[in-house]
């Protein structure tokens, strides 16, 4: 299954997310190394959400993510929550449909 963890972005994120961004990322690519953790990034223009895609059986692990995250425990995320995404449609999709 495949779940979305959407992030609600501060206004200053850009401004305060470096002194954060070495645990973050390091908390990222732990998840990606347990192959949990597909993709992530912030949109652009505005930066003001960012999204991270885990391939994972249930949401816990995507709600445990954003709890042990420097960018929300800093109060750099003003919300997150997380969705499950019904992929139908590429090689990783979880419910391919042709």
């Amino acid at each position: 299954m495949h779940f979305l963890l959407i992030y609600d972005l501060c206004s200053d994120y850009l401004e305060r997310r470096g002194q954060f961004r070495d645990a973050h990322l390091a908390l990222a690519w732990e998840a990606v190394e347990r192959d949990e953790l597909v993709l992530a990034g912030a949109l652009d223009e505005p930066v003001d959400r960012a999204m991270l895609l885990f391939h994972i059986d249930s949401p816990q692990a995507a709600e445990d993510f954003a709890r042990n995250d420097p960018y929300v425990i800093n109060g750099l995320v003003t919300h997150w929550q997380v969705r499950r995404w019904n992929t139908v449609v590429g090689t990783r999709a979880a419910n391919p449909v042709r």
